[in-house]
């Protein structure tokens, strides 16, 4: 296998893969490191999404908080990191709910969902601040709610769809 692209979140290889029934096909994989999916809960049950601009699309959209884990951290921490970068609180309660694939199709990325609760302010000076291409607002809202908003194509990603159903 050949990389043929490299960037800053995700590489493409290119190349040549024996198939498990002996043939041989050329394939092309995304690879991208493992990514954590929060679910917060707040402490009246309500759940917080987060709205923010998404290239690919050319818009904003409604959405669960995720990031990537990185090198050498673990899921559970990526969890906390990205909950107080994306949210601004941190989560006391981090409870791995399961791991899925969105794309085996072509990509390796998995996703590790977590339900994260018992919200509290960081401490002082904590070096968890959003990324540089992150613009992000907070709704706190009702799990109904999100339903409504899932329903009504208000909330457009699959992530969160799914996220939705572990609820």
């Amino acid at each position: 296998m050949k990389t043929v692209y490299e960037g800053r979140v995700f590489s493409v290889e290119t190349g040549v893969r024996r198939f498990p029934n002996g043939q041989e096909h050329e394939v092309a994989i995304v690879r991208h490191s493992p990514s954590v999916v929060l679910i917060p809960v707040a402490d009246d049950g309500r759940v917080i999404i987060i709205r923010q601009y998404r290239a690919p699309l050319d818009r904003e959209i409604w959405e669960f908080p995720a990031g990537r884990l990185n090198d050498g951290e673990s899921a559970e921490d990526a969890a906390r990191r990205e909950c107080e970068e994306e949210i601004g609180v941190v989560p006391h309660r981090v409870e791995r709910l399961r791991a899925l694939y969105p794309a085996p199709g072509f990509c390796d990325e998995e996703l590790i969902f977590f339900r994260v609760s018992d919200l509290r302010q960081p401490p002082p000076g904590s070096p968890h601040h959003p990324d540089e291409d992150e613009d992000i607002t907070t709704r706190t809202v009702a799990v109904a709610d999100a339903r409504a908003m899932l329903a009504r194509g208000e909330i457009v990603d699959l992530k969160t769809a799914y996220g939705l159903t572990l609820l």
